[in-house]
């Protein structure tokens, strides 16, 4: 059963208008939008009854995200909701243990290192059955890179410019982590990033028992792209949510998204851990358990 009382909603905010050019060597990652799209994700979350959190550019550390995300794991309980935005770059880094077809860990860009994807699965096997999590990831994932792009990345470089040029306005940048700086990266800290997948299980070794929706602004095919108050992405979804007026569920809320978006920027749909058809059919952002949750 859940909860006794009313669920609970917590939800963490991030955005980052550029990293720490120490750690990326000498790379700054500057782009215009995404404070704000935390900002405004925060402001619907709130809106909607959320115990709030933000992390904006030099807050956005690693550290502070997976221990804000931790803490969340404690508190919450079956029938409560976990909302996570994420505003940003989007990198890669070689797979130690070539779980990965293309050789390659998704990344999200924080400010003093790259946060890897299966850090990030790890967390959800913190959360307790019944617990509900929406993850929305303003950021690029390129999945057809090989692991032969990244150790040498020179050769398809044009190929990856020519991508960002048809996925973008000449005006707009690409919020992606350029595979020539990933490299660079990770010769650099190269103890850093195996240390990190050293102590991260395996993903065939985690049990998420939790329901995970993820909502990410493109195709792993597909580069996405900042703007001059929201990036593309979360742009788009706050027309369609339209100050709460939305009525449907998740999937129909990525589909409106979709639709409102160019061929070269479609967002993509991801299930993690259990699924559930009640939460997948909720309002986005609702706090509330319909009876067919609770059912469920």
């Amino acid at each position: 059963m859940p909860g006794a009382g009313k669920p609970k909603g917590i939800s963490l905010h991030v955005g980052l208008n550029r990293v720490d050019p120490v750690h990326y060597v000498g790379w700054k990652g500057e782009l215009v939008a995404c404070e704000n799209d935390a900002r405004d994700m925060e402001t619907i979350a709130r809106g909607q009854g959320f115990v709030t959190h933000s992390v904006l550019t030099r807050s956005a550390m690693s550290t502070s995200l997976l221990g804000i995300i931790e803490k969340a794991a404690k508190e919450l309980v079956e029938g409560d909701i976990f909302l996570l935005t994420y505003s940003g770059h989007g990198g890669q880094i070689n797979d130690v243990d070539n779980l990965e077809p293309d050789g390659l860990d998704e990344t999200w860009v924080l400010y003093d290192r790259e946060l890897v994807d299966d850090e990030l699965y790890a967390k959800w096997s913190l959360f307790r059955p019944g617990v509900r999590i929406c993850v929305l990831s303003d950021s690029s994932h390129s999945g057809i890179m090989t692991k032969e792009t990244f150790l040498n990345p020179g050769p398809y470089l044009p190929r990856l410019e020519a991508r960002v040029r048809a996925s973008t306005d000449e005006n707009l940048k690409p919020k992606f982590l350029p595979p020539e700086v990933q490299a660079k990266i990770y010769k650099e800290r190269a103890a850093l990033y195996d240390d990190v997948r050293r102590k991260t299980p395996r993903r065939e070794k985690v049990n998420v028992e939790c329901s995970v929706i993820l909502i990410s602004a493109c195709q792993d095919n597909q580069v996405a792209v900042d703007g001059n108050k929201n990036g593309l992405f979360t742009e788009t979804l706050l027309k369609v949510w339209n100050n709460g007026k939305f009525s449907g569920g998740y999937h129909h809320f990525r589909n409106e998204v979709a639709a409102q978006m160019p061929p070269t920027q479609s967002p993509k749909y991801t299930i993690v851990g259990h699924r559930e058809r009640a939460f997948e059919h909720q309002r986005p952002f609702s706090i509330v358990v319909t009876s067919a949750a609770v059912a469920a």
